[in-house]
């Protein structure tokens, strides 16, 4: 039953009175009362920001300690292992000028059997070569021990250049092999002619050497040296049993191989150990131009991060 003074009520009301109403009455729910009102993000004081950024240049600051310490520390061993590289390599050259020394001085011009080249001998080759090993090998030794980044990389060049002229000298002899057999020939019989005049006791005492240890005789057979002499006699290392004078006699009691074939063909037989050698020596350059580019990388390493 409807109660006449609500009815009353509602007539006397405006029309918008009750949804204004309705609508306070929602917004009043839904507005938190200030007691229970979530407490909002404070903002950080001016003091923890410095703080912050003090911590994080700290971390910086670490992170870069690390760093140049791990790059002093592998520094510090490739230069250990370059030194000791280069002080072998110092170590081989002074070995080499020795014996270069030994027989310039005891054997005169040994070994020299080109009459265009004379002074090509086994002593002055030993001797030029062990000079420039000596000389790389101290460059990269005070380069490793100064961590002089001008060293190192004159280092690096030479070495270089030794490897590329290698290289090039092994492809063109390969490439030229038979023009290389024709040439030495001629220039060998030619050097025959010097044989045991004055001034060529190098070329007298090589030819002696080979004819004797190899049992062979003249550059492509025993008569090349009746051009020499004029006559038919051979030099006395020439005979199979040695005498004085014995290359007055009979061809029978002479060698007749070739020198140069029987040479040649020792050296085929021995390839494999000419090529170890030759492929050792190619690692050596190989490991020593390493050395040095990894320590001229970590010198600019260490100087970048560490200066």
């Amino acid at each position: 039953m409807k109660r006449p003074w609500a009815a009353a009520a509602r007539r006397a009301r405006p029309p918008g009175a009750m949804r204004r109403s309705s609508t306070e009455e929602s917004a009043l729910r839904r507005s938190p009362s200030p007691q229970g009102r979530a407490p909002g993000p404070k903002a950080a004081p001016q003091g923890g920001r410095y703080v912050v950024f003090y911590l994080d240049l700290s971390f910086i600051f670490l992170l870069e300690l690390r760093r140049c310490g791990m790059a002093r520390g592998c520094l510090r061993g490739v230069k250990y292992l370059m030194f000791a590289f280069n002080l072998l390599f110092w170590l081989g050259g002074c070995g080499v000028l020795g014996v270069g020394i030994w027989l310039a001085a005891t054997q005169g011009n040994f070994a020299t059997l080109s009459s265009s080249f004379p002074s090509l001998s086994a002593a002055n080759l030993l001797i030029i070569t062990g000079t420039f090993v000596m000389a790389i090998g101290f460059v990269g030794c005070v380069g490793a021990l100064k961590e002089n980044k001008c060293l190192l990389l004159t280092f690096f060049v030479l070495l270089l250049l030794v490897l590329l002229l290698e290289t090039t000298i092994a492809v063109l002899f390969f490439a030229y092999t038979d023009k290389i057999d024709r040439y030495a020939q001629q220039d060998l019989k030619k050097g025959l002619h010097l044989y045991g005049t004055q001034g060529n006791v190098g070329l007298t005492n090589a030819w002696s050497i080979i004819q004797t240890d190899f049992r062979c005789c003249g550059v492509s057979n025993y008569t090349d040296w009746f051009e020499v002499y004029n006559a038919t006699m051979v030099p006395d290392s020439c005979c199979l049993e040695f005498s004085d004078r014995c290359g007055l006699h009979a061809p029978g009691t002479w060698w007749k191989a070739p020198c140069y074939e029987t040479v040649k063909a020792w050296l085929q037989e021995n390839l494999l150990a000419v090529g170890i050698f030759g492929l050792c020596t190619a690692l050596v350059q190989i490991l020593g131009l390493t050395f040095a580019m990894t320590m001229y990388c970590q010198v600019v390493k260490a100087d970048t991060y560490c200066a």
